[in-house]
């Protein structure tokens, strides 16, 4: 959390600075309740919070019981938005969740007609709980509404409310009975977030919290109309040539095919990035800027969004999992050999 307000640019407009101030503090603000039902996981909190400032979508995976669902339900109370949980299933159907038409008979007339009953996707938040459970008519079904943010039912198109998240998680463990989502579908998420265990001094407090009576009441700290708004700002980020250079070359290193590319990513790496990806890394960058006090955009902050938009974009080789080299390890070599021209931090 920022010790002192920001100090704005020269060329920020006033209304801009107040955004940018209004969001710095609102951030300050979320973590500290989100800090009075879920402890640790400072680095996922930030994750996605930065995908929601980023209006993207974001993949939690982590093994049950690490408060996955509890962070996203307490987001939308904090953000004052409207939830729905999704469990995904093998026998769920597109309709299930987008909505159906359903025959109806006007006592008064006599007549019949169709009325659309909304499905669990018209929510601000969604929580895709084991996305991967699902066959893969009702992922595609998942996919419109991720990146047209409609539904289409029958010959009628209907919009999501806004803004419109979905928090998607995958079990780690279990990969029986699962239809892996593919490429084509884990590219429409801004981050893959890894939820790891708890520090022992964090798991204590968890058993000390969930095991006695105290539930806290949550105060909203915003609401959609403002977070619409904090979305736009973060898109007027100023951002150097030099950083856009950076994340573009970052994204381009992890393509085998790519003559610049390291010696490690053309033997480990059957499939890289797409441009999406240098995409995010800057509208990510833009965001951890404002989130930590700053007017602009730095090669630190691609740095450290790197890991969450760029693993599920890296597709390793069999020789690369036969010897023990996975997404994560290839993105940090990046990081070590692909340099800015110019370096600059936080």
């Amino acid at each position: 959390m920022p010790q002192s307000p920001p100090v704005a640019p020269p060329a920020a407009s006033d209304h801009d600075v107040r955004l940018v101030r209004d969001l710095n503090a609102a951030y300050g603000g979320i973590r500290q309740e989100l800090a009075r039902v879920v402890v640790g996981q400072d680095h996922v909190v930030e994750q996605v919070l930065l995908a929601i400032f980023c209006r993207g979508h974001a993949m939690l995976i982590g093994v049950p019981g690490l408060a996955k669902t509890l962070l996203v339900n307490t987001l939308s109370k904090i953000l004052d938005l409207s939830f729905k949980r999704i469990q995904f299933t093998p026998d769920l159907m597109p309709s299930d969740i987008t909505g159906t038409d359903v025959l109806e008979e006007d006592r008064t007339t006599g007549r019949r007609v169709f009325r659309f009953v909304h499905g669990p996707l018209f929510a601000n938040m969604v929580l895709a709980d084991e996305l991967n459970r699902t066959p893969p008519k009702t992922q595609a079904a998942m996919l419109e509404a991720m990146q047209e943010h409609h539904v289409t039912v029958g010959e009628q198109t209907y919009p999501l409310p806004e803004p419109f998240f979905v928090l998607a998680t995958q079990n780690p463990i279990e990969q029986e009975g699962t239809y892996p989502l593919p490429e084509a579908q884990l590219d429409r998420f801004m981050f893959n977030i890894v939820v790891d265990y708890p520090s022992r001094a964090e798991e204590l407090a968890i058993v000390k919290q969930v095991t006695g009576t105290h539930r806290p009441q949550l105060a909203p700290i915003s609401s959609a109309a403002q977070l619409l708004e904090l979305q736009q700002v973060v898109r007027r980020v100023p951002v150097a040539d030099h950083v856009f250079e950076f994340a573009t070359d970052l994204a381009r290193a992890t393509r085998p095919k790519n003559p610049d590319a390291p010696a490690l990513v053309r033997e480990m790496v059957s499939w890289g990035a797409g441009p999406r990806a240098g995409i995010y890394l800057t509208l990510a960058a833009k965001a951890r800027a404002i989130l930590h006090g700053r007017f602009h955009a730095t090669t630190a902050d691609v740095r450290h969004v790197a890991l969450p938009v760029l693993r599920h974009r890296v597709i390793t080789t069999f020789n690369a999992e036969a010897a023990g080299v996975g997404s994560d390890d290839v993105v940090r070599h990046l990081l070590e050999t692909v340099k800015p021209a110019t370096e600059d931090g936080d």
